[in-house]
């Protein structure tokens, strides 16, 4: 996933995060009493006071009653604009992501987003066109890594993902930058709520050749899609969509190694660079 186009300075998010704690500390409360009274993790809250985070919808409502803010924070939110380092498409499927209780991701095209090292992202970024700035580079760095905590901060949510093996044999960066991946794509796959899996090179029925699938969950059991181009990007919400997506990535799981046999291929792969 390519959460990479035009940074722009966030402004807006410091802005809505100093509402937020300006009305937070009004009621005399600490981040770490105010977290749990809103459903969120502390850490969470402190994130977006900060201004490192795009809240939710559902955390603005929340914001909203928890503080008695009288409609404040929902016009702050109304100046949000692009988080920095985000593409402006990506930041409503960013937001749900931090709610999801299960994430589907199949990938054809690169290593999800969720899973790459910093040095496979800096090989993508030095490589986008038109050129990014150095300054640019840094700040989608910065936004990707942050993203990455998901799959620790959210040890409830159930991550799945269809990786191609080309992806891992076109070495992207080099042979270091591919042996660190694989090494960092193996200890992730550790974690009790990620399942990997490989879809094989050679494969005579694949259910994914129309391209790279997004699937997520949300909190109300609601299912969501996402697709993305070049430089746009698409939320898919009708169900007869969802449920041609939901068909197709059922059937890339049974045509893909098992997340046994993945982690073998992935094993065999390292060594053999």
């Amino acid at each position: 996933m390519t959460e990479v186009t035009e940074p722009e300075p966030s402004d807006s998010l410091k802005t809505f995060g100093a509402a937020l704690q300006a009305f937070r500390e009004h009621t005399r409360l600490t981040q770490e009493a105010l977290a749990p009274q809103m459903q969120y993790s502390a850490h969470y809250l402190a994130s977006i006071e900060q201004g490192r985070r795009f809240p939710s919808d559902e955390f603005i409502e929340r914001a909203e009653a928890a503080l008695d803010a009288r409609g404040v924070l929902r016009k702050a939110a109304r100046q949000l604009s692009r988080k920095q380092g985000l593409a402006a498409w990506f930041l409503q499927w960013a937001g749900l992501e931090t709610q999801a209780i299960s994430l589907d991701t199949y990938e054809s095209r690169l290593i999800p987003g969720l899973l790459q090292t910093e040095a496979y992202a800096r090989v993508l970024f030095r490589g986008q066109l038109p050129p990014l700035s150095d300054e640019q580079i840094d700040a989608q760095l910065a936004a990707r890594l942050e993203r990455q905590r998901l799959l620790r901060e959210r040890p409830n949510t159930a991550f799945s993902f269809i990786l191609e093996e080309h992806l891992f044999l076109r070495r992207t960066g080099g042979v270091e930058v591919t042996r660190a991946l694989i090494e960092h794509v193996l200890e992730v796959v550790e974690l009790r709520n990620v399942e990997i899996q490989v879809m094989p090179l050679v494969r005579e029925e694949h259910a994914g050749l129309a391209g790279p699938i997004q699937l997520l969950e949300t909190p109300e059991h609601q299912w969501l899609g996402y697709c993305e181009g070049q430089r746009t990007g698409q939320f898919v919400a009708d169900p007869k969509e969802i449920s041609v997506l939901h068909m197709r990535y059922a059937k890339l799981r049974s045509q893909a190694l098992t997340p046994e046999d993945s982690r073998g291929l992935l094993t065999r792969l390292r060594g053999a660079l």
